[in-house]
């Protein structure tokens, strides 16, 4: 099963637990010792600076497959974000210039971070707080052809090694599938039935989502099963079918709009006939898949640069904004976002 790595940052000896975090997570996606190298001192930049300049946060470590034909390939990037609840920046661009500094440091942080990593994004907003997502690996290896922009989250609960949830994306040269699981309950066994709907799209990305889960059904079986949703892309249009407790939400325009799933546990119950929903899809579309984890008084964000930016960045703001030192989510938590290239976004 994968591992992901959710590592507090409050004091001083955390900034070791999240560059040996980076180390193990590039081990795991095969990365080179160079490009290792690089994840351990993102890591370490990035965890240094929530305990400057945010009196701490978090930072979740995951390995990134890449998408091809027919199926994913090994994974090739380490993913790390930083998640905090401090004052925010005003200008971020100024921030990710070297030699700036508001904590008489030199001021080399994030600007390392934008040079050393393949993908780096930063959204903050005064008073709200901070979100950075850092990709080292194979620059470009999602697989879509350009086509759409996937990325997301996974954090477990209770900083535990697996998570219960999982999402993936398969694309091939007609096809972009995307697909989130939850597995019912927590921990290991939950983490069971979640990887193994992930292995089994690889074998059923061709099919429609309704025919996708009838194969997952019979994959999940002897596991304790899980919610799943599948949403396809293909050409202008977008389906989505999904068993469980599920969240979907298109963005159409300035509105969003939830696509429902059938009850039942794929693996266990699975509805007899599934339906499929069926939408246009352009530059103006967008899609969110999240687990339960997500409390229900989620609210999708209005911001459009955070619209229209790296979806993993969307994911991040989205779980950090649903909880708190105050309110801590209380189980795994994943959110997948699916959106067109930057160059679509009206």
């Amino acid at each position: 099963m994968p591992r992901l790595w959710d590592v507090p940052v409050h004091d001083s000896t955390r900034v070791r637990d999240a560059r040996v975090a980076a180390e193990e997570a590039a081990a795991a996606a095969g990365l080179d010792a160079a490009r290792t190298a690089d994840a351990a001192l993102v890591a370490t930049e990035l965890a240094t600076n929530l305990l400057k300049h945010a009196r701490g946060g978090r930072l979740v470590l995951d390995v990134v497959p890449a998408a091809g034909p027919g199926g994913p390939a090994a994974a090739t990037a380490v993913q790390i974000a930083a998640l905090d609840h401090g004052p925010g920046m005003a200008d971020v661009a100024t921030a990710l210039g070297d030699g700036f500094s508001t904590a008489g440091s030199l001021g080399a942080g994030l600007g390392t971070c934008r040079r050393l990593a393949d993908d780096f994004t930063v959204h903050s907003v005064p008073g709200r707080g901070t979100v950075a997502v850092a990709r080292v690996g194979a620059a470009g290896a999602d697989g879509t052809g350009g086509r759409v922009r996937v990325g997301g989250l996974n954090v477990p609960y209770a900083g535990a090694d697996h998570s219960g949830d999982a999402w993936t994306c398969v694309a091939d040269a007609d096809r972009v599938t995307l697909m989130m699981a939850d597995g019912l309950g927590h921990g290991v066994e939950a983490a069971r039935a979640s990887t193994a709907a992930v292995e089994a799209l690889r074998g059923a990305a061709l099919l429609s989502p309704a025919a996708a889960l009838a194969r997952l059904d019979t994959a999940l079986r002897g596991t304790r099963g899980a919610a799943v949703a599948v949403a396809q892309l293909d050409g202008g249009v977008l389906r989505f079918a999904g068993v469980g407790n599920i969240g979907a939400r298109l963005k159409e325009g300035d509105d969003w709009r939830p696509l429902l799933s059938r009850p039942g546990i794929v693996g266990v119950h699975r509805p007899g006939t599934l339906r499929e929903t069926e939408l246009p899809w352009d530059g103006d579309r967008l899609l969110v898949l999240h687990s339960d984890g997500l409390p229900s008084r989620w609210v999708p964000s209005a911001d459009p640069g955070l619209l229209r930016g790296d979806p993993a960045v969307l994911a991040a703001v989205t779980i950090r904004d649903a909880g708190g030192p105050a309110s801590p989510v209380r189980d795994d938590t994943a959110v997948a976002v699916l959106s067109p290239p930057a160059r679509d976004r009206r």
